[in-house]
């Protein structure tokens, strides 16, 4: 730790995040926020590469270049078409634009912070500063080892590259056996941002005892977002029907882009709307949405329906159990779900490898039903969940652990 007449003694540091996607600004706008409320001479700038950054623009933070959200949401990798329109709709000035600024904050930063995958860490090499790997999007759990690619590994063993910092615990050790000495875990920031708002969600377990509450976790990034509530309100009338007699009750945790297309995603899907109520009136199914509840609907859930990225993995660790269903992507599809259930162990189930069918939505009512009634899986669960991802902290840790090698 260093000592406050150390910190009052140091001269003001100016520390550039760079990060390549949703889930990975969120956690760099969390330990930037960590960072600062310990060290309030730091000054923070972000380079997000993926999107528009808002997570940073939010928390105030300056964006060293203009950003852009491109049609793959930066899952181009997993959809040769995306990568098409990606350069049709200017990635390459994009990047061109994103190296130049790194360049310019290689000469104005005394140190970088970079999360998710080769991506960040390269344009951390490129701005010549010693800087902090936070490898949010790698794990030894998707393959139960740790290969970096070739380039990664470059920017992993320079010099300049003083510290490796892992989502996980069993990720540091199989990097630190690879000979990566300066590899450690601290904690997983996503974990720092659950705490709920107290927000009245009208639940009916409060005047009747043991009717589950389903999550609907729809994703960030639209129009993928709002195609995913469509086929998950199929979901919700299979398991309506599923549970019946027995009443069930399911909230959508929204984000705040989605709420002006509800009243038209609602005649898409044969669903009426109303004020807070998606609602079908044949028969008697309701889901009640919000886009400023998430952390209460995830703490309170007993399942969480998920099609999203850090938003399912919240979830496994709070010890939710998660049912998993495909849709078109480019985000959520059967290749992600996948690599997410080998991440995030037995907490999470995928039911299906395409597009979820009536069929499949049936299949997935009937897992559902049968997740709920399993006490013991629902006790693994919440153990996996500590596992896996891991308690609150993470950023304080990361904060800590960067600042020993800013203020070195």
């Amino acid at each position: 730790m260093i000592s406050s007449s150390i910190k009052n003694s140091i001269k003001k540091k100016r520390v550039l995040f760079i990060s390549n996607g949703h889930g990975e600004d969120l956690n760099a706008c969390e330990v930037l926020k960590a960072l600062q409320h310990k060290y309030p001479d730091v000054e923070a700038i972000a380079l997000p590469l993926v999107g528009d950054g808002n997570a940073y623009r939010r928390a105030g933070v300056e964006i060293a270049t203009p950003t852009k959200a491109l049609p793959s949401g930066g899952f181009a990798y997993m959809n040769f078409w995306k990568q098409i329109e990606d350069f049709q709709s200017g990635l390459i000035g994009l990047t061109w634009q994103q190296i130049k600024a790194a360049r310019a904050c290689g000469k104005t930063c005394d140190f970088v912070f970079a999360t998710g995958d080769v991506l960040p860490a390269i344009f951390a090499w490129l701005t010549g500063l010693p800087y902090a790997m936070f490898l949010v999007s790698s794990s030894g759990f998707y393959e139960n080892r740790y290969l970096p690619p070739w380039l990664q590994a470059q920017m992993m063993r320079s010099p300049r590259c003083r510290q490796i910092l892992t989502r996980d615990a069993y990720s540091a050790e199989l990097i630190s056996k690879r000979g990566y000495r300066n590899t450690s875990f601290v904690g997983y920031p996503i974990m720092d941002v659950l705490e709920p708002t107290g927000k009245d969600l009208y639940l009916l377990k409060y005047l009747l005892k043991n009717v589950p509450v389903i999550a609907l976790l729809t994703g960030s990034r639209l129009p993928e977002a709002a195609e995913n509530l469509v086929l998950q309100l199929s979901l919700c009338v299979a398991i309506a029907q599923e549970f019946a007699p027995d009443p069930v009750q399911f909230r959508a945790a929204l984000v705040p882009s989605l709420m002006p297309q509800l009243s038209e995603l609602a005649a898409i899907a044969g669903w009426q709307y109303e004020e807070g109520k998606l609602y079908q009136e044949k028969s008697g199914i309701s889901v009640l949405f919000f886009s400023d509840a998430f952390p209460d609907i995830l703490q309170q859930c007993d399942l969480a329906i998920g099609m999203a990225g850090t938003a399912v993995e919240q979830a496994v660790g709070l010890g939710k159990p998660v049912v998993q269903i495909i849709g078109n992507g480019p985000q959520f599809s059967y290749r992600f779900a996948n690599a997410q259930e080998r991440l995030l162990g037995l907490s999470v189930q995928t039911i299906g490898k395409g597009f979820a069918t009536p069929e499949i939505l049936r299949e997935a009512a009937v897992c559902i039903k049968r997740t709920l009634s399993d006490r013991d899986y629902l006790a693994r669960c919440r153990l996996n969940g500590l596992e896996r991802v891991g308690a609150k902290g993470g950023s304080e840790g990361l904060a800590n652990a960067i600042a020993q090698q800013i203020f070195k």
